[in-house]
């Protein structure tokens, strides 16, 4: 199972390193501009969950990561080479995908760790949603935890999938989780789901 959760999380820094640089790229950044933004978006939500946790920095330990968010640029840069614009549907779904990756591998980081099943949803949310707000905020774009569509809601239901299910099976949970999470935030951007607080009034 170590291989596997370890692939995984190998897989979900590449998908966010590929979800900053096509952003880069839809905002014309130079080359350091994509290098900051790619590793920025992979490695910022996982970053700040272990510092919370009090746990090695998980690049740090391994600097393999940066390996991976560097070949993820690269196939990305060459990939668009071809392209004259990337579609914001595009961008939506590999950072729905890069969510679904990193919510249940940061709260398998946290149960790992013995940290109870409160702090593993919320660790699975932090490191699913982090990145990508950093990644938001220096491309000077509302961060999309805070637009309307259901998105940091998502990462908590699908974080609290793997925590159930864990229960019945390592594989299980990373099944579970994955496909709450990404199921529900592909809903959201399609059929914009969200969870109003206040009621709708005009200006006054």
């Amino acid at each position: 199972m170590e291989a596997i959760f370890y692939t995984i999380d190998h897989l979900g820094v590449a998908v966010f390193a590929i979800s900053g640089t096509l952003l880069a790229f839809r905002k014309k950044m130079d080359g350091f501009g994509v290098v900051v933004l790619a590793s920025v978006t992979a490695i910022g939500g996982g970053t700040t969950r272990d510092l919370i946790l009090d746990l090695p920095v998980f690049w740090v330990a391994d600097p393999n990561y940066l390996y991976t968010v560097l070949a993820a640029a690269a196939a990305t840069i060459i990939w668009m080479r071809f392209r004259d614009f990337i579609h914001t549907t595009t961008l939506l779904f590999a950072d729905a995908v890069g969510l679904a990756f990193f919510t249940i591998m940061g709260a398998q980081k946290a149960l790992e760790n013995g940290f109870p099943p409160v702090i593993a949803v919320v660790m699975g949310t932090i490191s699913a949603c982090f990145g990508g707000m950093l990644r938001d905020v220096l491309a000077r774009d509302i961060p999309l935890v805070l637009k309307g569509e259901l998105y940091a809601t998502t990462c908590l239901a699908g974080a609290s999938a793997y925590v159930l299910a864990v229960q019945i099976g390592p594989l299980w949970a990373l099944a579970a989780g994955f496909a709450t999470t990404l199921f529900l935030r592909l809903a959201a951007i399609k059929w914009r789901w969200s969870l109003p607080v206040f009621p709708e009034h005009g200006d006054h």
